[in-house]
């Protein structure tokens, strides 16, 4: 016999299903036909643990003997035979019987007297891109082969990288047509962090939800480029804010995620670093369930601690710093002193939108008793190939950064801390240093 040529999905419901065998083998066979519909029978003197514990569940026909001629006609006919009885003699008879019988028969013991073949299969996870489709690949009857492959395969469509995001409406759909996502026809929202951004920095399950979605509404910051990536239809809405510009205000933006979600459609928030460090993805997430809309949350790369990474700056280290703290600057210099109020002398400062108003919160921090030699960094678009580093000194910050013409979005390191980048240098493979 030949290998196989033409693959074929089956629908075994109602329908009877033969496994002669009662070993691992026929085990996993006869699961994997219960799970189908099957109305499977298993004939066989004795039972490994496995099969002898799915027998119990009464969802299969025991035989308790061996194999005899007939047994793939009696009561009906079997549309389909696996035989695993580890004995050829046997299951080369039952090959025969099932041939005489045009019932199509799949031998574990070889692979090229089969008449059919099992390939390895496997599921998309629920709310993926891959979520609804059945892999399954046929080797010529190398299971070990064809387990590779198809994990392969999955692990592609789990992390996004496949364009397998459903285009068509499923059996509920939304006012508009639009593949409904959840009871009632809600659809769901992500918010995913897409990290500081580094196309390569996202998660993998972050990258997974962006690419089964059906709306995406997305920030300035994080991995853009991987929009370019998405389908056509796919819907993104760009409320990106820039500093003293928000052209779409949080309001609409809450509006905006359960506005779609309630058209049944899967949205995706994408946002730069996380979600729920300085990205109000708490009131989003708040504001859907208010209104009845799942909310899944995927973390982020912060940048608070990235950033500083990439410029070769941990914001611990033994010796130098235990602790850290990061706090928004965009508010002012009170709010910057007052989340540094109850730290270590020695800890890290990580202040994140802090260009704007960097003369004012330099000028506070040397008020409030912080040396006015302190090391300070300021790194600019982070992961980027346009990345830049100035180091400098609190007292001299404010004049420096201007000197250099530092721009947002950057993020701005106090600590000694700072000096380590002296030894490490530019740690993302991409930068430059000012």
């Amino acid at each position: 016999m030949g290998s196989p040529s033409y693959p074929l999905t089956l629908d075994l419901t109602g329908r009877r299903a033969v496994v002669v065998g009662g070993g691992p083998v026929a085990a996993r066979r006869a699961a994997a036909l219960v799970e189908s519909g099957a109305l499977v029978e298993v004939i066989a003197p004795f039972v490994c643990e496995d099969l002898a514990a799915l027998v119990a569940t009464g969802r299969l026909v025991r035989r308790e003997r061996d194999y005899v001629a007939g047994d793939l006609l009696e009561p009906t006919a079997a549309w389909l035979v696996h035989t695993a009885t580890g004995d050829s003699r046997v299951d080369a008879q039952v090959a025969r019987e099932a041939e005489a019988a045009r019932i199509w028969c799949v031998r574990a013991d070889d692979a090229g007297a089969s008449t059919a073949w099992t390939p390895a299969v496997a599921r998309g996870s629920v709310g993926t891109a891959s979520e609804g489709l059945t892999v399954a690949v046929s080797a010529g009857g190398d299971p070990r082969r064809a387990s590779a492959v198809r994990d392969a395969v999955l692990a592609a469509l789990e992390s996004g990288t496949l364009p397998v995001r459903r285009v068509r409406p499923s059996t509920s759909a939304g006012a508009d047509g639009a593949p409904a996502g959840g009871a009632g026809g809600v659809g769901r929202v992500a918010l995913v962090g897409g990290g500081p951004g580094a196309e390569d920095l996202i998660t993998v399950r972050g990258r997974a939800l962006l690419a089964a979605a059906d709306v995406v509404v997305t920030d300035r910051l994080g991995p853009r480029g991987l929009l370019r990536t998405l389908g056509s239809d796919v819907e993104v809405v760009d409320v990106g804010k820039t500093p003293g510009n928000h052209p779409v205000s949080q309001e609409r933006i809450n509006e905006l995620l359960v506005h779609h979600a309630r058209l049944g459609r899967r949205v995706v928030r994408l946002k730069g670093g996380d979600p729920f460090v300085l990205g109000r993805g708490g009131e989003e997430a708040m504001h859907c369930l208010a209104h009845g809309v799942p909310v899944e949350v995927v973390p982020g790369v912060t940048s608070a601690v990235s950033v500083p990474a990439a410029a070769g700056i941990p914001v611990t280290h033994r010796g130098v710093a235990a602790s850290f703290v990061v706090a928004s600057a965009h508010e002012g210099a009170d709010h910057v002193l007052a989340a540094a109020a109850d730290a270590a002398p020695d800890a890290t400062l990580v202040l994140l939108m802090g260009v704007t108003r960097l003369a004012e919160t330099a000028a506070a921090l040397v008020a409030a008793g912080r040396p006015s030699d302190t090391p300070v960094a300021l790194v600019e678009r982070g992961w980027t190939p346009e990345q830049r580093t100035t180091t400098t000194t609190l007292a001299a910050a404010a004049a420096d950064a201007e000197a250099a013409g530092v721009r947002a979005p950057a993020v701005v390191v106090v600590g000694q801390v700072v000096a380590l980048r002296e030894h490490l240098g530019d740690l993302s493979g991409s930068s430059v240093t000012a």
